[in-house]
């Protein structure tokens, strides 16, 4: 069971069957899709949609440090989707580093909501053990990209060291007293047992079985930041 965490303005919880409305509405959505793989794969239909939250739960909902997560606030208004999961590595079926994306419903855009979720699953990943995060994002989402700088992910430039495209690298580390969360206001439900470590992954375990691992800046598996072209301006 994806573990369940809580920021100040926002509730963080797996994904289940009930949200595949919400899904299909975020993800049948052209400006959301752009900076997903190569900008086609809308979901368009409920059972589409309930098949998308069905391959997240089987790939990271046991899992006690990755996970894909809802983004709602504290009232349950569904905002979108934050993950933290292993990233495949080009011209290789494996997947050595791990990940954090998000991708927000246009409603959701320009209130720092990203940034925040953000924060609380990179606090969940560094207190539980991992030490290295990236993010990936088309060269063109500078939206994203300022929500990467405001999280304190340092830009290694362009890169193709995944999914066999050139994307925007950023990256960040664990503090040194990643023993505990770094803000304090971050809580966290029960999880699973397991390796709480980031250790090397097979590319299906990263993306959906039987898909195209598509091997580009946000990959629909899903992958990569999706924030809107006007998303979280001047916000931190």
């Amino acid at each position: 069971m994806t573990v369940a965490l809580r920021t100040e303005r926002l509730t963080l919880r797996g994904y289940d069957a009930a949200d595949a409305p919400f899904v299909l509405d975020l993800y049948s959505r052209a400006e959301v899709q752009r900076w997903l793989g190569d900008g086609t794969q809308r979901v368009r239909t409920l059972a589409a949609a309930g098949e998308k939250i069905e391959r997240w739960n089987e790939l990271h909902g046991s899992h006690p440090v990755h996970g894909v997560w809802l983004v709602s606030t504290h009232e349950g208004g569904p905002l979108g989707t934050l993950l933290l999961k292993p990233i495949p590595d080009s011209g290789a079926d494996t997947a050595h580093d791990i990940e954090i994306g998000w991708h927000l419903h246009p409603r959701a855009w320009g209130h720092g909501y990203a940034t925040e979720a953000a924060r609380g699953v990179l606090e969940h990943a560094f207190s539980a053990g991992v030490t290295r995060v990236v993010a990936v994002t088309y060269p063109g989402n500078q939206a994203s990209q300022a929500v990467c700088r405001r999280l304190g992910m340092r830009s290694l430039g362009l890169s193709r060291a995944y999914y066999d495209a050139e994307c925007a690298l950023f990256e960040i580390t664990a503090p040194a007293d990643a023993s505990a969360p770094a803000t304090g206001r971050t809580s966290s439900g029960p999880g699973a047992p397991g390796d709480h470590g980031p250790a090397e992954r097979t590319a299906a375990d990263a993306e959906p079985p039987g898909r195209d691992v598509g091997r580009r800046c946000g990959s629909d598996g899903p992958g990569g930041v999706v924030d809107g072209s006007r998303d979280n301006r001047g916000r931190s």
